[in-house]
């Protein structure tokens, strides 16, 4: 049984653009917007993911399950040699540490542009679906990059509560979603052994 979640979206927006980090935690994030008349578009901007097979896989997933709900899924440019340009000096950083800050800020500033060039006032974000992330962080790089657009609002949400995260369980089982071991870059992957 789907549980009720109550959603404040900034400025009452049933048009929002969701930055995706993978198929698992969209989908119960996805479900529930749905549920409460917001109709999203989704954003996969991930050049932090390693290496380009699982970034495939990602986004394939991701778009398979846009596509079961009539949802528009907007791929970014896979540009993994820039964003580890950008990570110059923190390939040591812990998870939660600075590197994972600096990216977080680098991919909310690329979906925070493309709302702004593309009519969307509000985004939000998955990556505050993951146990394994900062909330903290994750809404200090909304904000960051919302403050270079006027125009779009960070929607700074606490996607593990609700139920949320046990019907993202179930929805990964009910579509038989590849489930990553790893964040995404190759500096998780480290962590993870």
């Amino acid at each position: 049984m789907k549980k009720k979640f109550e959603l404040e979206v900034p400025g009452g927006a049933t048009k929002v653009l969701l930055h995706s980090c993978c198929a698992p935690c969209s989908s119960a994030i996805i479900e529930c917007m749905m549920q409460h008349g917001i109709t999203p578009t989704i954003f996969y901007c991930n050049p932090n993911i390693y290496p380009l097979e699982e970034y495939e896989i990602r986004k394939n997933e991701c778009t398979r399950y846009a596509q079961s709900l009539g949802l528009d899924i907007i791929d970014d440019d896979y540009d993994h040699e820039n964003w580890r340009a950008e990570m110059a000096g923190l390939e040591d950083e812990p998870e939660r540490g600075g590197r994972c800050l600096k990216c977080f800020k680098y991919r909310l500033l690329r979906t925070v542009q493309y709302a702004h060039e593309h009519g969307f006032s509000v985004i939000t974000t998955t990556l505050a679906s993951s146990r394994w992330k900062s909330l903290e962080q994750i809404e200090e790089a909304g904000n960051f990059a919302a403050s270079h657009y006027p125009d779009v609002t960070f929607w700074a949400q606490n996607w593990r509560k609700g139920g949320l995260s046990e019907r993202r369980l179930e929805i990964i089982k009910e579509y038989g979603f590849y489930n990553q071991r790893y964040c995404g870059c190759e500096f998780s992957i480290r962590s993870e052994k």
